[in-house]
């Protein structure tokens, strides 16, 4: 059911539309470009001169409307110093409270790795540090700067990769209806924004408020050849898992409840109509007959999973946002920012892959005394029957989790000038309250308590009616209903799926409260100018927590077990900031000054940091601009990382003994590894359809692994960065500047969260004894059965590359006014290693981390008509090999092991139209990916359903956009 603040932005919006086109003539303010001190992302000091020593890109509201992109997530993810985000809308089976947002990662160095501020404040985060961009609505941003570079001498911690600052617009007269809808070609994907602002008054007091409402539509699997199976359409049968109807072996009770497969053993499948799409009828389940051997070749008793889940997760978000200022006396100002977004997603992924020890600690079986046993006591005689161990999609029962996030922001400011000698100073204080809050509900995952009692003892009482317990101690029906859960989807009852369906729900939020006080001014004169000092203080409470339900804690049910996460720590901070003037005006020194910069803080969880900044600036002719830095930079460990509960987890990994696929099967060193730690001969890592894989993408694990645990010794990340680089603006062709910079980031005491193919990869490959150690395999099967992986201050991280960027206005012609922007990123470099002993993994060049994406903007403006044509390049990438046929790189040493595929380069072009109309309205249309490119086969993706990269475009985009003043 929608909520009440949704339905009602949407009234609202729809009846500012009925206001806005009845309007007569739109007021427009005509905004003064002053000369005015102003302060610039990265600094503290305010200055005239808007150029600095470090690079920063700024998107207006104008470039924002013409990507065609409504969220800020999908408008900051298409930058060229943009990777992949860390959770992407096509992560489906993503569990955590991140899912449905949306997330930056500069340089691929991780969301967490990037400060986000909005008006120069710092946002909302998770409590695993996580920002999520679309809780800002795009139509309430003026622009964004996007500093790339180090600054945690100015703002503290997180702000390694760079610093993402929404400046949200400041005061309106009047107001402004937008409203914009988009669909991929395929009819999917439908994305909607409404929103309505209107602000009044002058410069003693204005007030202005905003309401948008924002969907993200939902994209299907089966929509899309390419998508509608896991592993694409050349491998459209490896893609396919469990499947629905029963799959039986017996079990020796006399041996801990092993499998017996050997010659008194047997594992077989219901006989069944139908095939892998789970549609079909199956056999009488009690009769022994009616049941064939298992095959991993027969496809038709397998499922494709994909055809339940979604490509792409949809979300709708309903934001309010108020915002004011007033004149008091003594040159002093109030200002107050308030905004309350509340963002609802929903995640559908298939049934469960069900078997009698998906819970290690309570298995489950089919018990000798079932009615539905076929080799049970009432069907081979009594005494004669024995326990059935099971396995079997329950497919009739899609897992579905609702998250809704609700974030809240109050600032408020007061400020003011002064003139000391003839020099300027300014002065605020202020405090910041950021919140989010979060609910998960889901509905899908089996009650293992229930199922059991579903499996027990059963009979079939006078009525015909199968009945829980025995004829000597019956069960009520109201008590316990019995399922024939090897009879497949076909045998099924509501009642049976009822009682063993499983609701789940989760809680979650964290805080930050700040106060702050700053204080920036010019000291004295030189003769380059005068001397700048910014100071101040600030102190800072992060609190949150994540608990899951108590039943989910319990690990009674299939819903991952997950222990509750509290934690909290308070931050004292100052900071100073000095600006030196040193040349200007001279011969080959039109302007040269350099700016320091140095924090301290005070953590009541690790202890102390510091942190320093040297930058310079020098202009040996007007023209040219040389610019550097120097930058230490740090990041806290989060709330999740220090106090984080854990919880269980299906990874999807390769295990590299996998004698075909892994590198057991090239390096001798790692077969003899692993035939020590319990593998065999020919061994093959097996999905969770027990079938051995079909490809070095790996599978999910069988069992529940332990990941995500606090550690409470971690202490920060520490940084360097170092930037050199230049902008030429030539005189002799005006409205033309060209930029490069050069970039060196280097991470040491890296916090990371390790994955399950990094433990086997450091056990197996670099023969690493600690993460050995947290690696147990099955002593009949070799299967791994339990690997355990938290957060840890593992090695470093390090990266390095070239920002280029050209702009250039051309004169204007009887043709219209033409101009072309150029974004592009290339990287040199970069690796991770797991410690000073470790062999450095490059990963530069391998899928998600291009050498070089450009971002290339032709526009054109004539009258009231604008366009602009443009186009994204992305690099080849090397991604792991599937097979032989898909290894055009076999001998090329990657992060994943030895053999590659490469991929070519990806070109994808957009255009927008504009118009604007007599009645001050505006219209703009949009094609992104005017060529249709299809998506490319990446087997190292993010996306949960399919093998493509899903965070591209899967096909046409049309768009269109209404806005009106009034």
């Amino acid at each position: 059911m929608e909520t009440l603040l949704s339905r009602s932005v949407r009234a609202i919006c729809l009846g500012g539309m009925t206001l806005g086109m009845t309007a007569a003539v739109a007021q427009e303010t005509s905004q003064q470009q002053n000369l005015q001190r102003v302060e610039v992302t990265g600094s503290r000091i305010r200055q005239v001169d808007l150029e600095t020593a470090q690079p920063i890109q700024i998107m207006n509201q104008e470039q924002i409307q013409r990507t065609g992109l409504v969220t800020v997530g999908d408008i900051l993810n298409n930058l060229s110093s943009a990777g992949a985000p860390d959770f992407s809308r096509s992560g489906s089976l993503t569990s955590n409270s991140e899912i449905g947002g949306q997330y930056v990662s500069l340089r691929n160095l991780g969301s967490n790795r990037l400060l986000v501020l909005v008006d120069g404040k710092r946002w909302t985060q998770s409590v695993d540090g996580f920002t999520d961009l679309s809780t800002i609505p795009s139509a309430m941003i003026e622009r964004m700067e996007i500093l790339k570079d180090g600054a945690s001498s100015i703002y503290g911690s997180d702000a390694i990769a760079g610093v993402v600052n929404i400046i949200l617009k400041k005061n309106m007269q009047g107001g402004q209806l937008s409203l914009y809808t988009g669909q991929n070609e395929k009819n999917d994907g439908k994305n909607k924004d409404f929103s309505l602002s209107y602000g009044a008054g002058d410069e003693k007091a204005s007030l202005m408020f905003g309401l948008s409402h924002t969907e993200s539509g939902r994209v299907d699997t089966q929509a899309r050849a390419i998508t509608a199976f896991g592993r694409g359409p050349q491998h459209a049968f490896d893609g396919l898992g469990a499947g629905p109807w029963g799959r039986i072996t017996a079990v020796n009770p006399a041996n801990g409840g092993t499998l017996t497969t050997g010659p008194n053993g047997f594992n077989r499948v219901l006989n069944h109509t139908g095939t892998y799409d789970g549609v079909g009828v199956g056999a009488d389940s009690r009769n022994p007959a009616n049941y064939h051997n298992f095959s991993n070749n027969i496809q038709e008793d397998k499922y494709n999973s994909s055809q339940d889940m979604d490509l792409l997760i949809p979300s709708k978000l309903d934001t309010l946002f108020v915002k004011g200022e007033v004149a008091l006396p003594k040159d002093m100002r109030f200002k107050t920012t308030a905004m309350y977004s509340q963002r609802k997603s929903n995640q559908q992924i298939a049934g469960y892959p069900l078997t009698s020890t998906s819970q290690a600690n309570y298995p489950v079986y089919v018990d000798k005394d079932s009615y539905y046993n076929p080799y049970g006591n009432q069907v081979a005689g009594a005494g004669l029957g024995q326990d059935l161990f099971f396995a079997r999609r329950t497919i009739e029962l899609t897992r579905n989790t609702e998250t809704e996030n609700r974030t809240l922001h109050v600032d408020a400011t007061l400020e003011g000038e002064f003139m000391i000698k003839d020099l300027a100073w300014n002065w605020s204080a202020g405090y910041n309250h950021s919140k989010v809050s979060g609910s998960q509900f889901g509905v899908g995952n089996i009650n293992l308590l229930n199922l059991k009692r579903a499996l027990g003892p059963s009979f079939m009482n006078a009525s015909g009616v199968v009945q829980c317990g025995t004829p000597d101690a019956p069960i009520g029906l109201s008590s316990c209903t019995p399922f024939n859960i090897l009879g497949g989807p076909s045998a099924s009852t509501p009642e049976a799926l009822s009682y063993i369906n499983s609701t789940s729900q989760k809680s979650y939020g964290s805080t930050v409260n700040s106060a702050t006080a700053d204080l920036a001014g010019e000291l004295f004169q030189l003769p380059a100018g005068a001397v700048g000092l910014a100071v101040g203080i600030e102190h800072r409470e992060v609190k949150g927590q994540e608990v899951p339900g108590q039943f989910e804690q319990s690990g009674y049910s299939t819903e991952l077990a997950g222990a509750p996460t509290y934690g909290r720590y308070t931050v004292r901070e100052a900071y100073a900031e000095l600006n030196v003037p040193v040349l200007k005006d001279m011969p080959f020194a039109d302007l040269l000054s350099f700016n320091l910069a140095h924090r301290y803080s005070d953590y009541s969880n690790f202890g102390v940091a510091n942190n320093s900044k040297f930058s310079f600036m020098y202009k040996p002719v007007n023209d040219l601009l040389v610019r550097g830095t120097w930058a230490e930079g740090f990041r806290a460990p989060t709330l999740g990382d220090t106090f984080g509960g854990g919880t269980q987890t299906f990874d999807n990994f390769l295990d590299p003994c996998d004698t075909v696929f892994g590198e057991a099967s090239r390096d001798p060193a790692v077969q003899a590894r692993c035939a020590a730690s319990g593998t065999f001969a020919g061994y093959r890592q097996v999905n969770q359809a027990g079938a051995a894989i079909g490809g070095a993408a790996g599978t999910q694990s069988t069992v529940a692994f332990n990941a995500g645990a606090g550690n409470q010794f971690l202490q920060p990340e520490t940084a360097k960065t170092r930037t050199v680089g230049f902008v030429y603006s030539p005189s002799f062709v005006p409205g033309l500047s060209f930029g490069l910079d050069w970039y060196n980031i280097q991470i040491e005491n890296r916090i990371t969260a390790i994955s399950a193919t990094y433990v086997a990869n450091e056990c197996f490959i670099n023969n690493s004894a600690n993460f050995c150690s947290v690696i147990r395999r099955d002593p009949v099967t070799g299967q791994i059965i339990n690997l355990q992986r938290g957060n840890a201050n593992l090695g470093n991280m390090e990266t390095e590359g070239l920002d280029m960027s050209i702009s250039y206005r051309l004169p204007r012609t009887a043709y219209g006014q033409f101009g072309v922007r150029n974004e592009t990123s290339y990287v040199d470099k970069f690796r991770t290693r797991s410690g000073a002993d470790s062999e450095w993994n490059n990963y530069a060049g391998e899928y998600f981390y291009n050498r070089v994406k450009s971002n290339t903007n032709f526009d054109w403006s004539l009258g009231n008509w604008s366009a602009t044509w443009g186009f994204r390049y992305y690099s080849p990438v090397k991604d792991i090999c599937y097979d032989d046929l898909e290894c055009n790189m076999p001998d090329y040493e990657a992060s994943f092991g030895t053999g590659a595929n490469k991929l070519g380069s990806v070109t994808i072009h957009d255009v927008s139209v504009g118009y604007k109309t007599n009645w001050d309205a505006r219209i703009l249309f949009g094609i992104n990916n005017v060529f249709d490119k299809s998506p490319r086969i990446v087997y190292s993706t993010q996306a949960s359903a399919s093998m493509v990269d899903a965070d591209m475009s899967l096909d046409r985009f049309f768009y269109v956009r209404y806005t009106q003043n009034f």
